[in-house]
């Protein structure tokens, strides 16, 4: 069914604009001004001699130039320079200034002379005339624009329209269909496969989850089709993997049983056989014990030595989202809203107890454990919850990266979130609020996981071919609506939504079910092939990585080591052991960043060591095998605040040539250099002895260089750029503005809020 944007009386479109006195200058301008703009976009509405403010204090550096706002982001476009220290990554959809309407968190309209101020909403009015705009957005920026010398009618309409078109009422008004049906799907049919040039599974197709059986030694599981056209379960996977033992019959009959249809779903195997599974509670109290038996049954058969299988019951053993979306409101606010000039004390003891990094340790934590029932017990583990949408997605993700390497390669990685949260149906499009209708459903599920990885890789910097510039710019793409990743709550939602928009469009389908969103994973949609080396860690040491030895390049391989062994004499009494509540595992809900004393076990003989302690301690006391087990260390004092993240916005927090990137910089240019010699050690070796004089071993080498920064001249020895600091590679200036409004601090202008403000209208309140 066709469904078109209502209209706001309060929008002008691009026709109104046209019928205005100044039609003509706006259709020569227009194209100049938004190009490089994204097919299916067009502008809504526009005002001149806009001031958009960049000093904290006072209006010195501001910028002059236009607002503009399209279905897809707010422009402001000037011919103004940014002070030269300035650097900013480029993104091809975005401009300089650019802010993705769907990153819009709130709108705020401020009239200085009256007194006013209102949080806009979709299709409202406003009864004064701004002379400021202030946009909270969910990256953590806030960005401030000053209509001093603007048209106050032009400015009004301006605001409105951002406010409306950054809250869309349906999924096919979010800018990814127009973009789709414009441009990405028309490549299609034009013979161009978009996307078909990634190397990496999308699971999708069986043959993907084929691969990935046949990858991980899961030979007594199968490829499963019952939920072909998502007859079975609409959040489920066309394609599931299940037991060999189970036939499609017995799925059929046990469905109904399970939350929302959501049967047992595979997830990862073990070396040793054992089974990482995924579940949905039963929602039929009477056959739980009869479901539990047949589905614990047909794991253990697929096990070589018919281990015992475990479950752990994650809503009882974890924060829920509501708990987490509130420690991650108050971390935003810590960060960003209050003053980062108070004492350090006291911000830290405001960070610890906003929760964040407390809920961040408990899903490492129970991770860790899950780890060891698969390594060092040799059992299978059902991670349980009510829908196992949620907090599932985020614990068989960690114990996957903890367990194989092959997780944290670049592809790897980005298959793990395709197969554990796209495909296994985790609702971004809730999650996220794309649609800002239910603040009840939102909640940083993803943005948390990518801390925990964080988290890892600051413990491990050597084991990820990743750095946490791509875990930030990741985290960025979900609020640019263009990618099928993160636009919707499973693959059924996005079939039906896109065929629903290819027929009111009457977009030729051919042989395609449906439209075809190009993967965030695509990166050369948002970045050229030189910033995306920014995602490339020097230091990586992953099976294909290349040394040198006696002059002749090879490649680093894995040895292979079964940590499992030193644990033969372990107690077998451990049973079930994530599901007792008073077990040494189940995680502490409250205090769990203060450190515990130890006694000392030497003077306390009565206190024994217990198997999981013992497994952690063997495991801690070998060096790190990079290409095995990688367990994170969680006292407090080894989790820290990602400050790329939180802070990267924030003036006062940035370091001018300091930080980890000054020694991201330097490693980058030491493996750029090995590289080269590389090459010419290959050149020299593949050279006939007719053409080794001739050889050059300056010369650049052939292939394109995996490193951002390069290796400098061994005469002129690079320095540290000037515009490097710790917020590399993006930039606070213009980013953050939240400097007092009529004399009255936006820590205390936003204190109490659920997200940034309220969401009642503030016009009647003096400030």
């Amino acid at each position: 069914m066709a469904r078109e944007r209502e209209r706001d009386p309060g929008v002008e479109t691009v026709s109104s604009v046209c019928d205005s006195s100044w039609a003509l200058f706006f259709i020569l301008k227009n194209k100049y001004l938004l190009e490089p703009c994204a097919s299916g976009e067009i502008v809504v509405n526009e005002v001149s001699f806009v001031r958009k403010c960049i000093g904290a204090d006072s209006s010195h550096g501001d910028l002059w130039g236009k607002l503009i706002c399209t279905n897809f982001k707010v422009s402001f476009i000037t011919h103004d320079a940014l002070p030269k220290q300035r650097f900013q990554v480029a993104n091809r959809l975005l401009g300089e200034h650019d802010v993705p309407l769907a990153c819009v968190e709130q709108v705020v309209t401020v009239n200085d002379a009256k007194g006013k101020q209102k949080v806009l909403c979709s299709n409202q009015k406003l009864k004064f005339n701004p002379t400021e705009l202030i946009l909270y957005c969910k990256d953590f920026r806030i960005i401030r624009f000053r209509f001093d010398e603007a048209g106050p009618q032009s400015a009004k309409k301006v605001c409105l329209a951002i406010a409306h078109y950054s809250q869309p009422a349906d999924p096919q008004l979010l800018f990814g269909f127009e973009y789709v049906g414009k441009q990405y799907y028309g490549s299609l049919v034009n013979g161009v496969d978009p996307g078909g040039g990634l190397q990496m599974p999308l699971f999708d197709r069986p043959s993907e989850w084929d691969r990935e059986i046949k990858r991980t030694g899961a030979s007594e599981w199968r490829v499963c089709s019952i939920n072909e056209g998502y007859v079975v379960s609409p959040s489920l996977p066309e394609y599931v993997v299940v037991p060999v033992s189970l036939a499609d019959q017995d799925l059929k009959q046990y469905l109904c049983f399970f939350t929302a249809h959501r049967i047992p779903l595979w997830c990862w195997n073990h070396p040793n056989g054992s089974a990482l599974v995924r579940m949905a509670s039963i929602s039929d109290p009477l056959q739980q014990r009869k479901l539990d038996q047949r589905i614990c049954s047909a794991i253990t058969k697929s096990h070589p030595q018919r281990s015992d299988v475990l479950k752990s019951d994650l809503d009882k053993n974890l924060p829920n989202i509501q708990d987490i979306q509130a420690a991650f409101v108050k971390v935003r606010h810590i960060c960003v809203i209050e003053p980062f000039e108070e004492s350090e004390e006291k911000w830290l003891s405001s960070m610890e107890s906003s929760r964040w990094l407390e809920y961040v340790r408990a899903f490492l934590k129970h991770s860790a454990e899950v780890v060891y029932l698969l390594e060092g017990k040799h059992v299978s583990v059902i991670l349980q919850e009510e829908e196992d949408r949620d907090l599932s997605c985020v614990v068989s993700s960690l114990v996957q990266l903890m367990l194989d390497p092959h997780f944290r390669s670049l592809t790897g990685f980005q298959s793990l979130v395709q197969k554990e949260w796209v495909m296994a149906g985790h609702r971004f499009l809730h999650r996220c609020n794309h649609l800002k209708k239910n603040d009840k459903e939102e909640s940083p599920l993803f943005q948390l996981f990518l801390d925990c990885v964080w988290q890892i890789i600051n413990q491990y910097p050597a084991a990820f071919e990743f750095t946490e510039t791509y875990l930030t710019v990741l985290s960025d793409s979900m609020w640019i609506p263009v990618f099928s990743t993160f636009l919707f709550n499973c693959p059924q939602q996005r079939t039906e939504n896109s065929m629903d928009f290819a027929k009111s469009k009457c977009i030729p389908m051919g042989e395609e079910k449906a439209l075809r969103f190009p993967p965030v994973w695509d990166w050369s949609q948002q970045f050229t092939p030189k910033d995306q080396a920014l995602f490339n860690n020097p230091m990586y040491v992953g099976k294909g990585a290349t040394c040198v030895q006696n002059g002749t390049v090879k490649s680093f391989r894995r040895t292979k080591k079964n940590y499992s062994s030193t644990l033969r004499g372990m107690p077998s009494s451990l049973r079930n052991i994530l599901m007792d509540g008073h077990d040494s595992l189940t995680l502490t809900r409250r205090n769990s960043l203060v450190p515990r004393l130890k006694p000392d076990f030497s003077q306390i003989r009565e206190v024994v060591e217990s198997p999981t302690e013992r497994f952690f301690r063997d495991w801690v006391s070998r060096p790190a095998d990079l290409q095995g087990m990688l367990i994170p260390q969680l006292l407090p004092s080894h989790l820290a605040l990602w400050r790329l993240y939180f802070l990267r916005w924030v003036p006062e927090a940035s370091i001018p040539k300091g930080g980890p990137v000054t020694a991201y910089h330097k490693l980058s240019q030491l493996a750029d250099e090995v590289e080269k010699l590389q090459s010419q050690l290959r050149q020299y070796k593949g050279a006939t002895p007719a053409s080794t004089p001739t050889s050059n071993p300056s010369a650049p080498p052939s292939d394109h260089s995996r490193m951002y920064f390069k290796a400098g001249s061994t005469h002129e020895p690079s320095s540290i750029p000037e515009y490097l600091s710790s917020s590399f590679p993006f930039s606070p200036v213009g980013n953050m503005c939240r400097r007092s409004i009529l004399g009255t601090p936006l820590s205390k202008f936003l204190n109490g809020a659920k997200t940034w403000l309220s969401t009642e209208t503030l016009a009647n309140e003096a400030l």
